[in-house]
């Protein structure tokens, strides 16, 4: 890999993994086109999505500090009594959403890993499943909530495992879901980008556990030290500017015009595959 090609990767990676295109599909896609083998490239992988978390702690600082300010605080009631604060309640919302992508991952990631490998036409299908998401939750409305609740927050976390599948936006997926269930769409952004951080970054662990024992040579076959830091800077660069974006593209209720786009897209792989 070039260092244009791991900026180009960069980018795309950081862009895609906020816009409910699928990160993951346009890797395959790139990947496919650019005669990349994405097992040869385990560290550029790596590297691209700790630079994406990165760049989620920076664009939403501000909610993840208020986040740890509440959460060892007690919150009174007038009884006296110590109750959940929100920060905790919202906090608890995130471990909920873990819990089904923490048991694909345990359980099902080989299996996965093989759909990963398994050409451009289970891309293009869950493109047009993404597509399906956000355009039927575009005309959905249902009642809207005050608050996400741990059960919404479940079914959003089941909608963030299905995202696995390369093709099937995560961001997408789990604001669509959100919405559907009736949360609101100034919140729903935000939660979607902090949910992800603890899986990403127990994906990059469990990654990195592999490339030790591959060895140092096999994880970094085909990529030199300038590729991957053009990738990441482009990675995390990308994805500020990304990020920031969603959350204002979500606001406004915008995303029809992504469901349209990977519509096209996947009706164009399903013909060249």
């Amino acid at each position: 890999m070039s260092t244009i090609e791991a900026i180009l990767m960069g980018i795309l990676q950081g862009l895609t993994e906020y816009l409910p295109v699928s990160s993951s599909g346009h890797l395959t896609i790139a990947s496919h086109f650019f005669g990349i083998d994405g097992e040869q490239n385990l560290t550029f992988t790596v590297a691209v999505h700790v630079a994406t978390v990165l760049s989620t702690l920076v664009i939403l600082w501000k909610e993840i500090v208020w986040i740890l300010q509440g959460l060892f605080r007690c919150e009174r009631t007038a009884e006296g009594r110590c109750r959940m604060s929100a920060e905790q309640r919202y906090a608890l919302a995130i471990v909920v959403s873990m819990i089904p992508v923490g048991i694909v991952g345990v359980f099902f990631k080989d299996y996965v890993e093989e759909i990963f490998g398994a050409g451009l036409f289970v891309v293009s299908c869950c493109l047009l499943l993404t597509a399906a998401l956000l355009i039927f939750s575009y005309y959905a409305k249902p009642r809207q909530k005050e608050n996400i609740s741990f059960v919404d927050a479940f079914v959003i976390g089941l909608a963030q495992a299905a995202a696995v599948l390369p093709g099937l936006s995560r961001s997408g997926s789990t604001i669509a879901t959100g919405l559907l269930l009736g949360n609101k769409k100034e919140k729903l952004a935000q939660f979607s980008f902090l949910m992800v951080i603890p899986p990403i970054l127990g994906e990059a662990l469990l990654d990195i556990m592999k490339a030790m024992k591959e060895g140092t040579e096999a994880a970094t076959a085909g990529i030199g030290t300038w590729p991957l830091i053009g990738g990441f800077v482009a990675a995390f660069v990308s994805g500020c500017l990304a990020c920031r974006w969603m959350i204002g593209i979500v606001r406004r209720g915008k995303l029809i015009y992504f469901g349209i786009y990977c519509a096209i897209v996947g009706l164009i792989l399903i013909f060249l595959s």
